[in-house]
Formats: structure tokens, C-alpha cells, sequence
């Protein structure tokens, strides 16, 4: 057994990161990012050519909460085969629980003046917090109930919805439905989230103006370290054993229940920790765009998150945070040059992704072709003919 191998196995943390080539490019990346963009946008003038301006940074915080959302679902659809069309629900969620929070510590120095009650609130004759408001003056409740949330949602729908058997197209055309009855709700004002205004008109955040520059900065920071955690987690994954079961169950469902697997068991652990992931990204989202309403759970934002990931390739993980910046970016420059060929221009671009680039654009580059998309049991298949042939 060779040095490497030994240290692979007392190590298998550091051993399949070292061997993640893309991944530890994309860590990377982000580590560089986390302290150049703060650095030069806080501590060089505006008149240098390497200044980030502050609008550039809550650009880039909202890429890095994009390419998280992407990464929940390249998790289940990459690698357990769960295309869910319902994802901007879980990060709408997530979102609602930041602003809830962020909307407590306006606090009087809103419109109307009251320490209690939201604005919308008093212009809708509301007389008292309602119950599910209590609690989100605390920083760390909102942050357990930009996960709880989600998770629990995707932990009862999974639940219900992978143990009657429900899959492909069905399950996508019910995840829909999902994100658009509560679209609907939220639209109501007597929902008590701000109706079709939602939550907007943010003060600070743990006391810090979001105005500031270090809030802005401090918040694409944290956006970093929470994409890398939440990569690490999922390409752990997707590497250990439980991982192995989920693409086993991508490619031959069928086969890995006769063999005694609790299908609707392992596809509800990804289904909810997807969900988790996407709350996350919701949660980081709204301090830096400054607005949450029910645009979000939009069904054409979960269509859109599909395409990402696609446009990345599928099944890498780091495949869906590129996917997330290259649509992301064309979408900002040609919702500006040219807005009335911005959705055509996606819709184009998937069609050329799907006939051209199947694998995305990292399928496109040698170097990152990954062993992730092949089939278990082609590689038992495999490994079965190569034993008999050296027999």
C-alpha cells in the first residue's frame, strides 16, 4: 500500500478533498476571495484601479447565495436524481426568517414609529405581534429558523411524497405546486408577512448599519465561509458510503430496493439537508439585496436554479457554482443591455447546454471530468469483467 493510500485512510477528510481537483480549486477561490475583495473595497481609495466598489461586493455576496441555492440542488439532483423544481421556497423561507429578524430591529425608527410592530403592520391596524413574530428580536432564533424552517417543510413533504413513491416528473410538477401555493399565501396580507410588499426597509444588522461598507463586506465574507462549509459537507456526502447509495439510487432506483435499501429513507436525509442548505442561502441573501417578498417563491426562480445547475454541470457540485455565476452575471449584463432579450437568451442558452454541452460547461474541460456521473453498477460491471479477464 502505497504513502498516499495510508494517509487517505487515516485521513479520509483531507483525502478526497486532495482529490477533488475542482473542489479544492473552488475552495480556493473563495479563500482568496473572502480576504482580497473586503481588503481592496475597505482599505484602498476609489481612485485605484484594484478598488472594489460596495455595489460590486453586494453583487458578488448575492452570486455566492445563488451558487449555495445551486448547491443544494445539484445535492439531490446531481447525485440522487431528485429534480426539484420547488428549491426558491426552501430559500424564500429562509429569507422570510432573516427579514422577520431584521424587521424587529427597526425597532421605532420605522415610519409609524412603533418599538413593536412592523410598519405594514400599523398601516394595517394590526394591534398586536402576532405569536409565530416572537422570538426573531434574537439573532440566533432567526438563524435556527432560517434552517428549521425549510428542513422541517422538505422533511414532511419528502416524507410524504417518497414514501407513496413519487418520482420523475411527478415529483418536480408537485414540488412546483408547492412553491406556488405558498407564493399565493404570502401574498395574502393577512399572512403577516407584508403581503405582496414583503419585509423591506432594513436598519442593521447585530447592531451594524447594512448601509456600512464593513456590514457589506462583513456579509460577503460570511457568504464565502458558508458556501465552503456547505461544499465540504455535501462532497462529503456524496464521497462516503451514503453517498454511494445515492447514486446508485439516481440510476437504478429499482434495484437498490430489491436489494433491501430503504429508498424513501435515504432520498428524505438529502431531500432535508438540500433544504437546510437552501435556507442558509436565503437567510444570507436578504441583508445583502435588502428586500424579501413573495417574488421569491416565484415556480420560474426554481426553473431557473435547474438551469444553473445544468448550464455548471451536473453531478460536480462545483459545476453548479460555476453554472450560478456565468447565468447570474449574463443575466445582470443583459437585463441591462439589452431587457427585452434576457429570457430569450436563456432559453437559448439551455437549449445549447442541453445539445451541445449535456455535461456543462465543466463536463467541457477535460481536466474536471468526473467519475461522480458514472453508474455504480457500471462500475461493478466493470470491476466483474476485469477480475474474470485477469482469471
Amino acid at each position: 500500500m502505497t504513502d498516499y493510500r495510508q494517509k487517505y485512510q487515516m485521513t479520509p477528510v483531507i483525502g478526497w478533498l486532495l482529490k477533488d481537483r475542482g473542489g479544492m480549486i473552488l475552495l480556493g477561490i473563495l479563500i482568496a476571495a473572502a480576504i482580497l475583495v473586503p481588503a481592496s473595497n475597505l482599505l484602498l481609495p476609489e481612485s485605484s484601479a484594484f478598488h472594489v466598489p460596495t455595489w460590486m461586493v453586494s453583487l458578488l455576496g448575492k452570486y455566492l447565495c445563488y451558487a449555495l441555492l445551486a448547491l443544494s440542488v445539484d445535492l439531490i439532483w446531481g447525485f440522487c436524481g431528485i429534480l426539484s423544481l420547488g428549491h426558491g421556497a426552501f430559500f424564500a423561507l429562509g429569507g422570510y426568517a432573516m427579514g422577520m429578524y431584521l424587521m424587529r430591529q427597526i425597532g421605532d425608527r420605522g415610519v409609524y414609529g412603533d418599538p413593536i410592530l412592523p410598519d405594514f403592520m400599523v398601516f394595517l391596524n394590526w394591534q398586536e405581534l402576532p405569536w409565530y413574530w416572537y422570538g426573531f428580536d434574537m439573532f440566533w432564533f432567526a438563524i435556527v429558523m432560517a434552517m428549521f424552517v425549510p428542513g422541517l417543510l422538505a422533511f414532511v413533504f419528502g416524507f410524504l411524497a417518497f414514501r407513496s413513491r413519487v418520482t420523475g416528473v411527478y415529483l418536480s410538477i408537485i414540488t412546483q405546486a408547492m412553491t406556488y401555493a405558498l407564493l399565493l399565501a404570502f401574498f395574502r396580507n393577512d399572512m403577516g408577512f407584508g403581503g405582496n410588499n414583503g419585509l423591506t426597509d432594513f436598519k442593521d444588522l447585530l447592531g451594524y448599519s447594512l448601509q456600512s461598507d464593513g456590514t457589506r463586506a462583513g456579509l460577503f465574507v460570511a457568504s464565502c465561509v458558508f458556501l465552503g462549509i456547505c461544499y465540504t459537507v455535501a462532497r462529503g456526502i456524496t464521497q462516503s458510503r451514503l453517498g454511494k447509495v445515492l447514486i446508485a439510487i439516481r440510476d437504478a432506483e429499482s434495484r437498490v430496493r430489491f436489494t433491501g435499501y430503504r429508498v424513501e429513507y435515504y432520498k428524505l436525509f438529502v431531500f432535508t439537508v438540500s433544504a437546510v442548505m437552501a435556507g442558509i442561502a436565503g437567510a444570507l441573501y436578504v441583508p445583502q439585496v435588502g428586500i424579501i417578498n413573495p417574488g421569491e417563491f416565484a415556480p420560474a426562480l426554481s426553473i431557473e436554479i435547474v438551469i444553473w445547475v445544468a448550464v455548471g454541470g451536473r453531478g460536480t457540485l462545483y459545476g453548479a457554482v460555476l453554472g450560478a455565476f456565468i447565468v447570474n452575471y449574463a443575466k445582470t449584463f443583459f437585463t441591462g443591455a439589452m431587457p427585452d432579450f434576457w429570457l430569450f437568451f436563456l432559453g437559448g442558452l439551455f437549449i445549447a447546454v442541453t445539445l451541445f454541452l449535456p455535461k456543462g460547461v465543466i463536463g467541457a474541460i477535460p481536466a474536471f471530468g468526473s467519475t461522480d456521473r458514472q453508474s455504480l453498477f457500471t462500475t461493478w460491471r466493470k470491476r466483474r469483467a476485469n477480475e474474470g479477464g485477469k482469471a
